[in-house]
């Protein structure tokens, strides 16, 4: 039950900020809002008003919602539909920028608590045995420095230096609990199936950075998730990955469940997991409200083009029709996933 309720409060709390993102873009840029709801009506009760606002909290605690005035009458002054192109689109945009917001500051977190591979160091994970680098007396941890005077500041490089003297004598200097020793090995030119010359297996140690150095950080990693999300379509269509299907709240709830109780990231705590689903969500919040389809921000997005661009508006009747007819298909394509995850449960470790 409190994992429910955590799993709840997470997919709440991101659906919330989705809204304070709409809503802060739309007080910047004079919308007036007539209602910023906290959860689904049912209305519970009336929190308070203020500058015209009025702050409600609803019967059904999942995320939130905003009313701008006017949204689908452009002849109502200060409201939304009767504002220009650009501050529409600016409206429009900022909740899936606020989710994608939320991405960065939780990549920051993640790496802050983590630590980033350190590039210019390779770090010996694992020994193989029977290998050159057993009998050498070479073992997991060590950080390997040099190899016949050529420093090793890559993984390419202590690669390239080993393949370039196979069946050679190579001297390797390396560095042990501080301290530094130095083996020679013979690379093999065939090794066993399934290891290398030396027999080792490289990896690039974790080292701690602090906020200022995480947030850039955290920024490159949204952008590439955010591509990795959008060119699952063309993956799925090449068949470079396999065929998978969204999954709905109870998928997500086991989902969940898993970043609770293992691991999402190898040897990461479970709070770091927990991020690790928090920016999972969030992300596909900001990259499917961006969609190009009627009734999400994408979509509103779309009917404010021609006017910004052409100087041409599409009626809005045209538009409150799409609107509603794609938001009743998303209901029914919401329910049509859900019962999916009941029919055939999603796969878990």
């Amino acid at each position: 039950m409190i994992i429910t309720l955590q799993f709840i409060g997470v997919l709440a709390g991101l659906i919330l900020l989705h809204e304070i993102g709409h809503f802060i873009a739309a007080r910047i840029f004079g919308v007036e809002v007539e209602e910023f709801g906290i959860g689904f009506p049912p209305k519970m009760l009336t929190l308070f008003k203020m500058g015209g606002t009025e702050y409600t909290l609803n019967w059904l605690p999942f995320g939130g919602f905003v009313r701008p005035k006017g949204e689908g009458d452009p002849d109502v002054p200060g409201g939304l539909a009767a504002a220009k192109p650009m501050v529409r689109i600016a409206v429009f945009l900022a909740g899936p920028f606020m989710n994608l917001l939320i991405a960065v500051i939780v990549y920051s977190i993640i790496f802050s608590q983590t630590g980033v591979p350190d590039w210019n160091t390779v770090e010996i994970l694992a020994v193989d045995s029977n290998s050159p680098a057993e009998a050498a007396g070479l073992q997991a941890g060590d950080i390997v420095e040099y190899i016949n005077d050529v420093t090793i500041d890559s993984d390419e490089a202590l690669r390239d230096e080993v393949y370039a003297n196979l069946e050679q004598t190579i001297s390797i200097v390396y560095q042990r609990d501080g301290e530094e020793g130095e083996v020679s090995l013979v690379p093999r030119q065939n090794p066993p199936e399934g290891e290398g010359a030396i027999g080792i297996i490289m990896s690039n140690p974790m080292r701690k950075i602090g906020w200022f150095r995480a947030l850039p950080m955290g920024a490159v990693a949204t952008y590439h998730h955010c591509v990795a999300v959008l060119t699952i379509p063309a993956q799925l269509l090449r068949g470079t990955q396999g065929a998978s299907r969204p999954v709905g709240f109870k998928g997500m709830h086991e989902i969940y469940q898993v970043a609770t109780s293992q691991e999402l990231i190898p040897e990461a705590s479970v709070s770091v997991n927990i991020l690790a689903f928090v920016v999972s969500v969030t992300v596909s919040l900001g990259i499917l409200n961006l969609l190009p389809i009627p009734a999400l921000d994408g979509g509103r997005i779309l009917f404010a083009l021609p006017e910004l661009i052409f100087k041409r508006r599409i009626s809005q009747r045209v538009q409150n029709i799409t609107n509603s007819v794609s938001f009743v298909i998303l209901i029914a394509l919401l329910f049509y996933i859900n019962i999916l995850d009941f029919i055939n449960p999603v796969s878990l470790p």
